[in-house]
């Protein structure tokens, strides 16, 4: 067909979009899609055109149906000075956001631990989830497989081994209701976030356990047990990715002359916004916007956006002490990676490399860690930074001047 008679089949139907790319190739197919779509809804779609994005790197991989790629403001805040077993140094942290004050906000947080000295940061635990939901016959049937399970870990590890060179199977924690049961599957990813590895990864210590196990039958891969991209208790109580603390203390003067604020007006501020205010409406996240700030990065660095939801339920520290003011993040699930997904799109790898850590780290993992230490850093700063403007009761006046 030449290439007006396709376009009459894409906005005909008579084509589907998904058709195209083995019809005309990659980037053919991207033009053309977006000029049959802009016969369908007469828009030009001149900026969304417009993109460094090879898109032969990502079709099939990261995104379908490609029509083009949209562009988020970047901005820049730092340097912040971090201390972790992994990230040491001074870092540029790069936000991706519409967000007016929210890059100023961070920045102003990083000035202020900057001068009062660097972030203390530390991983917990590091661990991503994948808990498949099996129904048994009878509570024997499910006291049986929980027994099997106790007695054959080294079995299932070996069994997601042969699906990954990276991946290694770390815990196994079974969950009853009635007679079902999930087995909430733990991994060493490495590098990589790690859900696509996992996920395999279960796949094949499913087959294992079935295999051995009757009576037991697999209703889903994933029983929402894990808890992937929706607000959890188990993931902060048991944490899920990374489990990141970092700490700061601010002298007095600091506080005052940088932040503009009193120090015990950000420990009431943070003990009835955060912890009572946030108690009182039933929320998962103790904080003031923990979320904005992993968001940024996280479009920035190519990370998975919908694991903000996870991050958010960050937990933030307010204690005056005699050396100033005490203040810590405590993020129970942030799931990050640095090879794999969105890492490998052009803009975004440039945003890691910025950071230097963009793919893997040696040893293995590290880099991804990196990565966790610097986000739950930034974390603090935007966090001392919004407690510090409500304190002041200035938090409207930023927004007149930079978020209308």
């Amino acid at each position: 067909m030449s290439r007006d008679d396709i376009l009459s089949e894409l906005v005909s139907g008579r084509l589907r979009f998904h058709e195209l790319d083995r019809l005309v190739g990659v980037s053919e197919a991207v033009r053309l899609r977006r000029e049959a779509l802009g016969a369908l809804t007469g828009v030009g779609f001149e900026h969304i055109s417009n993109s460094s994005i090879d898109a032969g790197g990502l079709v099939g991989r990261n995104i379908e149906n490609m029509i083009g790629a949209v562009q988020v403001p970047l901005g820049v805040a730092g340097p912040l000075p971090v201390e972790g077993e992994f990230a040491s140094g001074d870092f540029y942290l790069p936000l991706a956001t519409t967000e007016g004050a929210l890059v100023a906000s961070v920045n102003r947080g990083c000035a202020a631990i900057r001068e009062a000295g660097h972030v203390k940061v530390h991983i917990f635990q590091d661990m991503m989830t994948r808990a498949p939901v099996f129904r048994c016959e009878s509570l024997e049937a499910a006291l049986g497989l929980i027994k099997w399970v106790g007695e054959n870990f080294e079995r299932m590890k070996a069994a997601s081994g042969r699906t990954t060179r990276h991946g290694e199977l770390l815990r196994v924690e079974p969950f009853v209701v009635g007679r079902n049961v999930w087995l909430r599957l733990g991994f060493d990813t490495k590098d990589a976030m790690g859900m696509n590895m996992v996920t395999i990864a279960s796949d094949a210590i499913c087959d294992l356990v079935l295999s051995e196990n009757s009576g037991v039958e697999l209703v889903s891969l994933s029983g929402n047990m894990c808890v992937d991209k929706k607000p959890a208790a188990i993931n902060t109580l048991l944490g899920r990715g990374k489990t990141v603390v970092a700490e700061t203390v601010i002298p007095e003067r600091v506080v005052s002359s940088k932040l503009k604020a009193d120090p015990m007006r950000m420990v009431e501020v943070n003990y009835r916004k955060n912890l009572l205010g946030s108690a009182r409406a039933g929320a998962l996240g103790f904080n003031a916007h923990a979320a904005n700030i992993i968001a940024a990065i996280f479009i920035a660095c190519g990370q998975d956006v919908a694991h903000v939801v996870e991050g958010s339920t960050a937990i933030t520290t307010v204690e005056k002490t005699d050396e100033g003011l005490y203040l810590a993040v405590t993020l129970p699930a942030l799931e990050v990676g640095t090879v794999g997904g969105g890492t490998r799109v052009e803009t975004q790898r440039e945003c890691l490399e910025m950071l230097g850590l963009a793919g893997s780290g040696e040893p293995p993992g590290s880099n991804a860690k990196m990565l966790a230490e610097i986000i739950a850093s930034a974390v603090l700063a935007g966090e001392t930074s919004l407690i510090a403007a409500q304190a002041a009761h200035h938090l409207a006046e930023a927004h007149k001047r930079l978020g209308r």
